[in-house]
Formats: structure tokens, sequence, C-alpha cells
């Protein structure tokens, strides 16, 4: 996709393998606030939130979904009760490129089911046939097996290691990264 044509598109729903990814709502910020009190969380993401930072925060998404700069969605698990049990967001978007980087995270309530693994093959899919990119990267510290897993079971490839390019709570962390190109089975 060209920049300047995902501005113009209304952030849609996708229905995934057993989840909804579904752009971000004023209800969810209790969501939001406890992703980012969570202890698993907050050691890869180095973030809390109040209300009103929650507030924000989803409020920013449309902001840069306008600007073409990123783009985030609820994981809801549907096999559950509806509610929000993750999140997913493409950043580091670059369209001209037909690049992006993926983030996540999942409640506790909802690890361990696949959760991550299938919104990530989803909003991979959607990316590659919606808006054109080539390439999707996945990057987590090297001490985090779990992303390791949630990237290999969504088809991503390990291609290397970065070298102290995060800094988490505990400092700076080397990071694995993974890839998918639009030409991969």
């Amino acid at each position: 996709m060209l920049p300047g044509r995902m501005s113009g598109l209304v952030q849609s729903k996708i229905d995934g393998d057993g989840v909804l990814l579904r752009p971000w709502q004023a209800a969810d910020r209790a969501a939001v606030r406890a992703g980012y009190a969570d202890p698993d969380i907050q050691r890869w993401h180095c973030v809390s939130m109040t209300d009103d930072e929650a507030r924000e925060w989803i409020d920013s998404w449309s902001d840069r979904w306008c600007k073409e700069t990123g783009a985030g969605w609820a994981v809801v698990d549907v096999a559950g009760m509806g509610e929000v049990v993750g999140q997913i967001s493409l950043c580091r978007l670059n369209l001209h490129e037909g690049l992006a980087e993926v983030s996540y995270w999942v409640l506790p309530a909802a690890r361990g089911r696949g959760v991550a693994s299938r919104a990530l093959s989803s909003v991979t899919s959607w990316s590659f046939a919606e808006l054109g990119l080539h390439r999707i990267e996945v990057c987590h510290s090297t001490m985090n097996p779990v992303s390791y897993g949630v990237a290999r079971r969504a088809g991503f490839t390990a291609e290397g290691t970065k070298r102290g390019e995060i800094r988490h709570a505990d400092g700076w962390h080397d990071m694995h990264i993974h890839a998918r190109l639009d030409t991969d089975e």
C-alpha cells in the first residue's frame, strides 16, 4: 500500500482463528490498566498506567492510524465471554518500505491458549492483504522464551539477535528478531 491510503480507510475488525481483533474502545480502559499492571507484562514493556493514561493510550491509536504510524487492536477471545484478553499492534509502521513491527501481550487469565499466536497470525495475514506490507517483524528479549514460541507458532522465522537494543526494568536486553515476508508460505 502506498502512503496516504491507510489514513483513508476505516480501521476494521479482523476475524481470526477464535480471536477477534477490534479497534480499542473507551470502555476497554480496565483491560489496558490490568495488562500494564501485570508483572509479566511490565517486565517486557516497562509501563504502568493510571485510568487517564489508559484513556490517552486508547485514544492515541486513532491518531496513529490517521498518521499511518501504527495500528492497535484489542484482542477478544471469541470462545470466552467476549472480553478483551490482550492487545496486538503494528508499530514502527513504514508503508513506503512495506514494513512493520508487531507488539502484543495477553492477560494472565487467557495465557496458554494460543491467543497471542492466533492474533499474530491474523494481524499478519490482514497486513499483507490489506496494507500490502512485505515484511513484518517480531522483536523480543532473548530472555523471553514465551514470545519466542508465539513468533514460531505464527510462522515467523528467527533471523538473529540485536545486541543491547532495548532497555527493560532490569537493564539492556539483547533482542531476538523474527520475520515473515508476504512471500513466505
